[in-house]
């Protein structure tokens, strides 16, 4: 599932979204991927989908620990900045776990490339959801004030 999708999922329903999401991920599994592809990854394709379903929850614990409650209604307005910052940790996460579940396919030369193109695969497509988000809003926002 898209990275963005697994973030604004997190920030709205908490821990009860990493269920959601592994089953949304193995759901687009299933469709997506040829069935010869499953059956030769079927231990690690299991390991992804949880990795990739915990990891912004683990981002978004380790955020409130540190005293920063990013989750919705934890403040009265969405923080956008924060929500960047939990991406862009979340999205480490799954690099590092995603790197570890596939340790065995990926040289050892091209861990740090593979990490790169997960974080910034990650990045820009939670950076694009933010801002498809906010123009959703303020567009609501306007046509809301106008029926007034």
């Amino acid at each position: 599932l898209p990275h963005g999708v697994r973030v604004l999922a997190t920030w709205a329903y908490g821990w009860k979204a990493v269920l959601a999401l592994a089953v949304g991920a193995s759901m687009s599994a299933w469709l997506f991927s040829p069935s010869d592809d499953l059956r030769l990854l079927e231990p690690a394709l299991v390991q992804s989908i949880l990795v990739g379903s915990a990891s912004v929850f683990i981002a978004f614990e380790i955020a409130r620990i540190a005293g920063f409650d990013f989750y919705f209604g934890g403040s009265r307005k969405l923080q956008w900045k924060g929500m960047i910052a939990v991406g862009a940790l979340s999205s480490v996460i799954n690099s590092l776990g995603q790197t570890i579940v596939y340790s065995g396919l990926i040289d050892l030369e091209k861990v740090i490339w593979v990490w790169a193109i997960y974080a910034a695969g990650d990045l820009i497509g939670l950076v694009v959801c933010m801002f498809a988000l906010l123009f959703i809003f303020r567009w609501s926002r306007v046509f809301g004030a106008l029926r007034r």
